[in-house]
């Protein structure tokens, strides 16, 4: 049936008057499904003992739940507290009847040391394991890495380092432990930004093997995939030594004879289109002749790129081409090894939604562990909100040789919008509260499909 045009338009004539009331109206209905699913795994108990040496009127717990409800809002600074007040799904989802005010929250992250930061740290570990022990899968990839978070130039321990955009900006360079078939993010330690990459990897990666070997035994095999600043000697053999896998980037250095075994190769065996690649066995006197399975690769490309002065082998008749190489102990052939390796990037996807979704890029005082401890709850939000899908939304992906998301996960964006940013009305109706949002089909089957499953 064809409708009349009149039917389809409306005259608007004036300025609608926009009056400021009290209302039990929300703006984000969704927080209640979510709030479910914390009283579920008990998180307020538990980050109360996380919090317990700090003090605060509010309660230490239910500070850390107002910094988790900014975060799932899309709210990324302190100031933006004032915005969300008088929201009675927010108040309820942190168990207050107001919410504190930007400095109250800040004095509160001032309390940290390293000694109260720990149990917060402890407490996420432990929330990313039990998450992991739930899917019982047969390996364990964690991609390793380092990430920069700009402060401004008064910022505690703060420095000019490693930032290729922003060479004289200050900065924090936090080590990062990414489990790449869910996206959780198993430990972050924070450091100054003047440290090399690989700077304390080997505590952080004992710290991580020794966790998850208390929890899985050896059941579970454990990988790891780093680029080419972790390529040090010490990493290496105590990888070995804890009987874990890697597969490593190798840089090419001057004292490393690789652009010599690339130069002397006549055979290099096809990998993927464009894509070539050789086994040799690397010898490195300078480590007591320590001996490494390296697969050599080179991709051809049309165009010369910056990358090309790695190597100067061949005519232009032969065209460009960029190197890599992977040191490794896996048992995998080339192709299976290159997919593995490009596999690595896939945690850059994880990084931007942290910085983008998370505020994870976010420097909210001048203090060191103050801002140590906006990344800890920044990563505690997202490790939630994958664990709250793998429970109620993610389905199974097709397994792939890159070794990425083992499930479908939507972003935190797609989240918002979907389960989170809904307006509602919070009523009184025989004795109980209710809230009611508007009438749509889509909503209410996608609401109703995650009430079942967190009841279930």
């Amino acid at each position: 049936m064809r409708l009349s045009l009149a039917s389809l338009r409306r005259v608007v004539k004036g300025d609608l008057t926009i009056q400021f009331v009290p209302q039990a109206l929300t703006s984000y209905g969704g927080l209640e499904l979510l709030g479910r699913y914390l009283r579920r795994i008990d998180l307020g108990a538990r980050l109360r003992q996380a919090c317990a040496g700090l003090r605060s009127d509010y309660g230490s717990h239910r500070i850390a739940l107002v910094l988790l409800a900014l975060f799932y809002v899309g709210a990324r600074r302190l100031e933006h507290l004032r915005y969300l007040s008088g929201d009675p799904l927010v108040t309820r989802f942190c168990g207050l009847a107001r919410l504190p005010t930007r400095r109250t929250v800040a004095d509160w992250l001032r309390q940290f040391t390293r000694e109260t930061l720990a149990p917060l740290v402890a407490l996420n570990r432990d929330l990313v394991t039990e998450a992991l022990a739930r899917l019982d899968l047969p390996r364990l990839t964690i991609d390793v890495d380092g990430s920069v978070v700009r402060t401004g130039a008064t910022v505690g321990w703060a420095f000019r380092g490693f930032n290729p955009h922003h060479r004289k900006d200050p900065s924090y360079y936090p080590l990062v432990a990414h489990v790449a078939q869910t996206g959780h993010i198993l430990r972050l330690k924070n450091r100054p930004g003047n440290v090399h990459d690989s700077k304390q990897a080997v505590p952080f990666l004992r710290d991580i093997i020794e966790d998850l070997r208390a929890r899985f035994g050896r059941r579970v095999a454990l990988e790891f995939r780093m680029d080419a600043a972790f390529f040090q000697r010490g990493i290496l053999q105590r990888l070995a030594a804890w009987d874990c896998g890697y597969a490593i980037k190798v840089g090419y250095w001057s004292w490393l004879p690789l652009k010599a075994i690339a130069a002397a190769c006549r055979c290099w065996q096809p990998v993927a289109p464009g894509v070539t690649g050789h086994e040799t066995e690397l010898v490195l006197p300078q480590w007591n002749d320590l001996r490494l399975r390296v697969v050599l690769y080179r991709k051809h490309v049309h165009h010369e790129t910056r990358r090309n002065f790695q190597l100067d082998l061949f005519t232009p008749d032969d065209g460009h081409y960029e190197y890599s190489a992977v040191a490794t102990n896996l048992p995998l052939g080339l192709v299976a090894l290159w997919a593995f390796a490009c596999g690595r990037g896939a945690q850059e996807k994880t990084f931007a939604e942290l910085k983008g979704e998370f505020a994870l890029d976010v420097v909210p005082t001048k203090h060191y562990a103050a801002n140590s401890a906006w990344q800890q709850l920044s990563i505690l939000a997202h490790n939630l909100i994958r664990s709250f899908q793998l429970d109620t939304l993610a389905e199974p992906k097709p397994r792939s040789r890159k070794r990425t998301y083992a499930y479908l996960f939507r972003s935190m964006r797609t989240l918002r919008f979907l389960v989170i940013a809904r307006a509602g009305r919070l009523t009184r109706l025989g004795g109980r509260n209710v809230l009611r949002l508007t009438k749509n089909p889509a909503t209410e089957t996608l609401y109703g499909q995650i009430a079942h499953r967190l009841a279930a």
